[in-house]
């Protein structure tokens, strides 16, 4: 019910990178991470808002206050805290590994010849 949070804070960490480095971005001499900083930023933002839809539909966030279902029932920080360390970690984790290596791939023009 909150696994999105760690993905979620990691898309606007990266694109606060991106803006503040904007010239960065679209430099060829830049790093290869920093190159393909946007495609990862992509991939964050629509897999947090697939999630946020989900679990709105499966009524795990509710319109109104506290947002999260959890947090009706006593204990329910640890039930979310669980969840993002359990869940959003390693999903982050996952999205982000899968995305350098698809950088580097892109780079070498293994991909996309």
């Amino acid at each position: 019910m909150s696994c999105f949070v760690v993905p979620l804070v990691q898309a606007i960490a990266t694109s606060a990178v991106r803006k503040l480095n904007a010239g960065k971005v679209t430099n060829p001499e830049s790093s290869l991470l920093m190159r393909n900083l946007p495609a990862l930023e992509k991939m964050l933002w629509g897999g947090t808002i697939m999630l946020i839809v989900d679990h709105i539909i499966n009524g795990e966030l509710t319109w109104r206050f506290p947002f999260f279902t959890a947090l009706n029932e006593v204990g329910g920080w640890d039930i979310m805290l669980r969840e993002m360390l359990t869940v959003g970690v390693p999903m982050s984790l996952v999205i982000t590994a899968a995305w350098a290596v698809w950088a580097l791939l892109k780079e070498k023009k293994i991909l996309f010849t």
